[in-house]
């Protein structure tokens, strides 16, 4: 936890895969303090008692830090395609279904299949419509939401609300602002899931919860978004060519635009972000292809060996199995990492080279399909942290390099309320 050196105004609240975190942010976007609280085991992750002990921490921390009385408002970002189901009460029946998780019904990935659009978010084996389905069944569901939907429903007192991020790939209508009729084809009642409002948007005061948390009653409580927008938003990426690239388990970037792009065959879709749009896409290679090949001790070992200004010519495209999505669309795709030099500080040089070549790629795959061209890029995750990666990587983009104005995905959540909250 940080210690406060001004006045909280705006909260945002992470719900990730290993806990939760909280940011408390001032008028200007300074941090004013942060508050953490890890899954203490594995199956924490899908429970919804976890992530609210995970809130009533990180709010308790954020209080003993700074005074909360000055907050106008909060959101939640989580993890993109978590969904739980309700009963008539409100409360959670079983465990959430994981954004990672495989639909297990067949049927309903085939009636997704025959109605959904060809360019739907919505398809796929881990579509969270087709786990909405599967919830469906769980005796006494009346309602699903999403994981950041539920968590804000629980600080409003009942505000069930969800916001265009998180409902896209559920098959949210971005362009007519509405469930389409098409999911009713699948045989789901559309009626189970939640209004959807714009990211940001005022959705009603903080109930009896977040008033005993210490927020204030005036406090408003804010649409949120997937924890992948919020991370954009942290960063402080705020004009149309502003990419941001997630340097984790694997390659994923954005880049913020004035018009949708989708491209299903690439992996390919926009979230809106008030008046402009964030298209991206996400590649199999990355830190997983790094982790497999070195392991985290060469890892760090070999990044001091870099010689970014002599790059090696090897002509690698690193993926730990046959299969790519993005910038390349091939199921069958090979995996490139021949010839291999004897020396290993050679050979991670050339992987790390051959990461950025797709990082490249898959920019300018972005421009193709009508995205702006990209005109800067701020980085995240663990190989943000190494300079000589970032070297190799802006020799291949040719656009400057920004540094992150945070990392932290809660920040991008608090940003949105200032975005967002009408200042007196």
């Amino acid at each position: 936890m940080t210690e406060a050196t001004s006045s909280a105004f705006a909260i945002g609240i992470d719900i990730g895969t290993s806990g939760v975190r909280a940011v408390a942010l001032d008028r200007a976007g300074q941090t004013v303090a942060t508050a953490s609280h890890p899954f203490e085991t594995p199956a924490e992750v899908r429970r919804p008692a976890a992530w609210w002990a995970g809130v009533e921490h990180c709010l308790g921390a954020l209080r003993s830090a700074t005074p909360l009385d000055g907050v106008a408002g909060l959101a939640v970002d989580g993890t993109s395609g978590t969904v739980l189901a309700l009963d008539a009460a409100g409360a959670p029946i079983g465990d959430a279904l994981l954004y990672n998780d495989r639909c297990t019904d067949p049927a309903a990935l085939a009636a997704i299949a025959a109605a959904a659009p060809a360019d739907s978010p919505a398809l796929g084996g881990t579509s969270p419509l087709g786990k909405a389905i599967e919830l469906a069944h769980r005796p006494g569901t009346v309602r699903i939401l999403h994981q950041a939907d539920w968590v804000a429903s629980r600080l409003g007192d009942g505000i069930v609300v969800s916001d265009e991020n998180n409902a896209l790939k559920t098959g949210y209508d971005l362009q007519t602002e509405s469930w389409p009729a098409w999911i009713a084809a699948t045989g789901f009642d559309v009626g189970l899931l939640p209004p959807v409002r714009r990211v940001g948007t005022g959705l009603g005061a903080v109930g009896a919860a977040g008033r005993a948390l210490g927020l204030p009653a005036a406090a408003i409580v804010h649409a949120g978004t997937t924890d992948g927008c919020a991370s954009f938003l942290a960063t402080g990426a705020r004009e149309v060519g502003d990419g941001v690239t997630a340097l984790g388990s694997t390659l994923v970037l954005k880049l913020l635009s004035d018009r949708p792009v989708f491209a299903s065959d690439y992996g390919i879709y926009s979230h809106r972000i008030g008046d402009l749009w964030l298209p991206g896409g996400a590649s199999n290679s990355g830190g997983a292809v790094l982790k497999a090949l070195f392991g985290d001790a060469a890892i760090e070992a070999l990044s001091a060996s870099l010689d970014p200004d002599h790059p090696t010519g090897l002509d690698y495209y690193p993926l730990a199995a046959p299969g790519e999505r993005f910038p390349v669309s091939d199921p069958a795709f090979p995996p490139r990492l021949e010839p291999r030099p004897a020396d290993d500080a050679r050979f991670f040089q050339g992987v790390l080279e051959g990461i950025a070549a797709i990082e490249a790629l898959g920019y300018r795959r972005l421009a193709e399909h009508g995205a702006p061209a990209l005109k800067s890029v701020r980085s995240v995750g663990g190989g943000a942290r190494s300079a000589g990666w970032t070297k190799i990587r802006a020799a291949r983009l040719g656009v400057p390099m920004r540094e992150a104005l945070s990392t932290d995905a809660a920040a991008g959540a608090a940003r949105l309320v200032l975005a967002n909250h009408a200042l007196p």
